[in-house]
This record gives C-alpha cells, structure tokens and sequence, in this order.
C-alpha cells in the first residue's frame, strides 16, 4: 500500500469491485432447467451453486480449496464486566483449536476444510471503545492487510469466525452506529441469563456511541474507533476474497458486523457473501434482515468460533457436487 493516508487503499479497492461471472452463473442455471424443468425440484441447492458459479467463475462450480479463517482478539471495554469470561478465555480458545479439540475442528474434518486461526495481539486489547478509540488509522488499517493476506496461500472458498472476549458487545456498538439506535436495540436485555451483565452492555455500546458519534460519517473510521482487531481483519479477508473472486460464507457477529462497515462504505460490497446460520441474539439477526443476507442454516450456534460457517461450508461443497452431477447429466 502506498497512499499517504492508511484506509485511502481500502477506499480505492472499494471503488472498483468486480462483478459477479454472469455467464457462469446463467450456465449453471440453464443446466438446473434442463435436468428437471422450471419447477426448481432442488430449491436453495440450485441457488448455492449459481452463486458459487457466480462468484468463483466456474460452472459447474466446485469446491476444492476451502478454508475455514478464525480471527481472535480482545477488546478494552471487557474491563467493564460486559462478558461471563475471563480475557484468558480468548487464549484458552485459541489453544484449544490448535490441539485440535475445539468443535470447529471436528466439522473441518468432516467436511474436509482447512483451518487457520489467527492470534491478533491477545496480550494487547485493542483500546476501551467507551472511553478512546478502539484503534488508530494506522494501526487498523495494517490489521485490516493482515486479514487480506489470510488468502495468501489460495482458497476457493473462505469461511470466516471469530473468538473474543467482549466481541459481542463491540460487535452492538458497530450495528448501532452503522445502522443507528442505542445499545438497546442491539443487544437482548429480556432474553434471561444475567440480567446486569446486559445491562453494563447496554451501557458499555451508549457510551461509546457518544463518545464516537461525531466520526460515524465514515464507515472505516467507525471500524477503528468501535471495532477491534478481529474486526478489521475480518473486513480485510472480506475485502481480499472479493478483489480475488473468491465466495465467502460469514460466521458469527464479528464477521456479519465486519460485513455491515463495508456495505456501509459500498453497498454492494457484500455481494459474494453469504450468511452461514441465523444468529441466535436479536441485534445480529436484525443486522443481517437489514443487509439482505438470508441464512444457510438454522442451528442455533452462539458464536462458534467458525463453527457455523464450517458447517455450512459442507452444504456449499454438496450444492457444488450436486451441481456437477447435474451436468453430467445433462451431457450424456
């Protein structure tokens, strides 16, 4: 990167998305109605695999390479009792993937994925969102490279999680000043549990909207001032899978509230996305309505580190296959 001021790169790559392969897209769609007729006997399966074909530039599309990206970080504002978890709770997490035992671990096995998980600065929260800026420019705009060179190695599909203690609370704070509101609208205070725990949330998210609000004009500067590592990382391998074609699924809050910035900044941004499960918490199923982003599954996972996006990857490797066999088919 070599602009004179640190997210100036990222404007400019947001200013010059490439599209969607249409061509691939419509192949694979006609080959759907010559195997079984307008009626569309296989439903969002056919739908999986015209995206995948869309946005990887094959048809029949498939799924060689994929890799699930788990990004972990810590957040200041765990300082004001926001989480259940101790900030070493991050450490034991990542720790836990790599001995391989973590549950995120055994669907990668299953469904033949890779898995990265990458350690950004536990030791190192990023600044209390309440009181300072989660960031500098410069500082989140090297995050946000980091998570771009997560594709370094070559994917076809990208699957992105996140660990982090007090991230779902920073993640509210992005989906209010994005979207607007106060922390009540973002995060569940009646859905039982700890009562007082939520509220310090909800205090915690207007705090730092009225400490920021003055900065929201512009999406990445809310990403560094009330987001967090794991945050811009994640906007940066969104970001790079886009630049490179690459489809991606989204897995937790942190990744749908990375996504939110970017299609604040571009509204199209998000268009090689898609939403992994539905979000158990309201403020992020709300989020995700008002981004258009329509889930794969339903299965209940709070956070998961990756684990959602894991699973639904499985079901993006079967559409592909299904895809596949359907043009064979057809050829015969």
């Amino acid at each position: 990167m070599t602009s004179a001021l640190p997210f100036d790169d990222f404007r400019d790559l947001l200013a010059r998305l490439p599209g969607p392969a249409e061509d691939a897209a419509a192949r694979v769609r006609d080959l759907f109605v010559k195997a079984g007729g307008e009626n569309r006997s296989l439903g969002q399966v056919e739908d999986i695999a015209v995206w995948l074909a869309a946005w990887s530039g094959r048809a029949p599309p498939a799924v060689n390479r994929p890799l699930v990206a788990v990004f972990a970080g810590n957040h200041g504002v765990a300082r004001h009792g926001v989480s259940a978890r101790p900030m070493q709770a991050t450490a034991d997490a990542v720790e836990l993937c790599a001995a391989g035992g973590a549950a995120v671990n055994q669907a990668c096995i299953a469904y033949d994925l890779g898995l990265k998980i990458f350690d950004l600065a536990l030791h190192l929260p990023s600044g209390d969102i309440t009181r300072e800026a989660a960031l500098d420019e410069r500082g989140c705009a090297a995050t946000m490279a980091f998570g771009m060179e997560a594709l370094a190695d070559g994917t076809d599909l990208l699957c992105l999680g996140n660990l982090g203690v007090g991230g779902s609370t920073v993640a509210a704070a992005l989906f209010a000043a994005i979207f607007g509101g106060k922390g009540a609208d973002w995060i569940d205070t009646d859905a039982g549990g700890n009562a007082a725990m939520a509220i310090r949330r909800v205090e915690a998210v207007d705090a730092a909207l009225a400490f920021h609000g003055a900065h929201f004009k512009d999406p990445l500067e809310v990403l560094r001032r009330v987001g967090g590592r794991e945050f811009a990382a994640l906007a940066g391998a969104i970001l790079a899978a886009r630049m490179q074609k690459i489809p991606v699924l989204l897995g937790g809050c942190a990744a749908l509230a990375a996504a939110a910035v970017l299609h604040a900044a571009e509204p199209t941004a998000l268009d090689h996305c898609r939403l992994a499960s539905l979000p158990l918490r309201r403020g992020p199923r709300d989020a995700a309505k008002r981004l258009g982003l329509a889930p794969l599954l339903d299965l209940g996972i709070d956070g998961g580190g990756g684990l959602d996006s894991a699973l639904a990857a499985g079901l993006v490797k079967a559409a592909a296959l299904v895809s596949s066999g359907t043009a064979a088919t057809v050829r015969r």
